[in-house]
């Protein structure tokens, strides 16, 4: 049963012409002070969603963005401050681009963002697709195999400083403790200080859904969200089955979406015409953004090259605002249509708790505001009647 909803904020700037005909995304590049801005927009989300009952705002890892589709480098720093400014809302890591990391370090940030935060940032990973970032940060992602071994490394490496008293670890990428001698003695293991006081999640986005990925995660009890962000498409009912399947080899038995988050694209509105008619520039910007790193389905260089150019991006074949809203990633209209394809969605899948409800980068704060007060006046009543 859906007990809890939540939205994804990538943190992007307010972007000017936007859509296929707008500006293309290489040529934009903002002044610091624009790209400061998403800060500001996530503490105003916060603040609403805190006061209208959501359970989490979501947020995105992302570096050297000054094209200003992501501008958020530091999630548990900012979890903090705007912790500091809520009650209730919970922060999530969506997600930690661990292998932009040292492993500790990124365990000792969340560590004490939980302590600070009283238990209010949930904790997530993910392996990266900007190669602009990643490698610029001393790690693989043109080298896919490399990176998903080193990922895979760091995070068995942080979920044990993060729950053991003390650890040792001894990989191919990291030897932890090194044999050193300390204060008259050799290290053996160590400690991560402060661990943290409250119970640990982790999530993870599941987009490939490769086995690999898949038993990886649930071999060490990691969650899946499936949907949200760059992975569009809706979520597939067969993957949602196989979840579940892998759940039950290491003897978690759960209803079908049970460890899951399923997100959905939203815009509350008088009719689904309307709706497509003003989300249209948002998926079409997205589509430019995400599109070239392979976040629109396997596209041909010559797509990619349509997509760069206004005159021509519209005939590039991608996929428009109607084809997602049928395809089930979006969900639009009246709020009484998007509350009852929620339902059918919990029907569908009775072991799921949480959704995630949003707009995809290229939305501008003030609709992303008044989406989520639309959505918690007129959509979460009906579901909580239900």
């Amino acid at each position: 049963m859906i007990k809890r909803f939540s939205t994804l904020y990538a943190g992007q700037v307010d972007l000017d012409a936007t859509g296929f005909e707008g500006t293309p995304v290489n040529e934009r590049w903002f002044d610091n002070d624009r790209l400061a801005t998403p800060l500001a927009t996530a503490e105003a989300m916060a603040k609403i969603m805190d006061r209208a009952g959501f359970d989490t705002l979501w947020l995105a890892e992302h570096h050297f963005q000054r094209e200003g589709y992501e501008c958020i480098p530091n999630i548990p720093l900012l979890a903090v401050h705007l912790a500091g400014k809520t009650q209730r809302l919970r922060f999530g890591c969506g997600f930690n681009i661990t292998p932009m990391w040292h492993p500790l370090r990124l365990a000792e940030d969340y560590a004490v963002a939980d302590i600070l935060t009283g238990g209010r940032v949930r904790f997530g990973v993910g392996r990266g697709y900007h190669s602009r970032e990643v490698e610029t940060l001393g790690a693989p992602i043109l080298d896919q195999d490399a990176n998903r071994e080193l990922f895979e490394e760091q995070v068995e490496l942080i979920l044990k400083a993060l729950h053991e008293p003390s650890f040792s670890h001894q990989g191919k990428h990291y030897t932890i403790p090194p044999r050193v001698p300390y204060r008259g003695y050799e290290l053996e293991e160590i400690t991560l200080v402060p661990r943290p006081q409250h119970p640990v999640e982790c999530w993870q986005p599941i987009v490939s859904a490769s086995e690999r990925g898949m038993e990886f995660m649930v071999r060490n009890g990691i969650k899946g969200l499936v949907g949200g962000g760059a992975a569009v498409g809706g979520a597939r009912r067969s993957l949602i089955e196989a979840w579940r399947e892998r759940l039950a080899r290491y003897g978690r038995e759960t209803e079908l979406g049970g460890d899951l988050i399923l997100g959905f694209s939203v815009y509350v509105c008088d009719s689904e015409e309307e709706a497509i008619k003003r989300i249209t520039p948002f998926v079409e910007e997205h589509q430019k953004m995400f599109g070239p790193l392979g976040f629109a389905g396997p596209l041909s260089d010559e797509q990619v090259e349509m997509l760069a150019d206004p005159k021509r991006a519209r005939k590039a074949g991608l996929p428009t605002a109607r084809d997602q809203l049928e395809a089930g990633s979006w969900l639009c209209g009246p709020a009484e249509r998007i509350a009852e394809r929620l339902l059918e969605v919990q029907a569908a899948y009775p072991g799921l708790e949480e959704v995630m409800v949003g707009q995809p980068v290229g939305t501008p704060r003030e609709v992303i505001c008044e989406q989520l007060e639309l959505f918690s006046t007129r959509v979460m009543p009906i579901l909580k009647r239900g």
